[in-house]
């Protein structure tokens, strides 16, 4: 009786932190990232929560399904899960980096440790179950995007690559 409530508790767990971002940093959306240089093929500020809250979805069951198959917090579960919720911590840093300090060097530097630590997370899981694994692909998809696009903006935007100035 009680899985629904793990299933519910991993599927918005990756929502958590991901609002947390969007709140505490949702001010500088219209002001400092409008002014940023971006490449033609940037998404609409529109589309980025929709793709989160899908992506997050995904990769929230996903984990479930593993530490399910895994018999939950067992030994067996130490890797693949550390690396999904290493991966986790790296995605809800990106944003503080990015759109909160301003700077793009840490963004983007956390954003190449970030695709490293979802491949690993990828790879781990596909042995463990590979719809789990499956579903992180389009995570992966958007992610290769999105470091593009912070490339991009690192590249262009030479101003901003240590932060807000004093």
């Amino acid at each position: 009786g009680r899985m629904w409530a793990y299933t519910v508790g991993f599927t918005v767990l990756p929502h958590v932190g991901g609002f947390l971002g969007w709140f505490l940093n949702r001010k500088e959306i219209p002001t400092w990232y409008e002014k940023l240089k971006k490449p033609s093929w940037c998404p609409s500020r529109k589309m980025f929560p929709v793709a989160w809250t899908v992506l997050y979805t995904g990769m929230g069951y996903a984990s479930y399904l593993v530490w399910s198959d895994l018999g939950g917090c067992s030994s067996k579960a130490i890797v693949p899960l550390g690396l999904y919720g290493a991966q986790l911590a790296l995605n809800w840093a990106w944003p503080p980096f990015f759109f909160g300090a301003q700077n793009l060097n840490m963004a983007l530097i956390d954003i190449l440790c970030l695709d490293g630590l979802v491949i690993g997370t990828l790879c781990s899981w596909y042995p463990i179950n590979k719809v789990a694994a499956l579903l992180l692909v389009p995570y992966l998809g958007w992610l290769a995007m999105a470091t593009c696009l912070t490339i991009h903006v690192w590249r262009d935007n030479p101003e901003h690559k240590t932060g807000k100035s004093e």
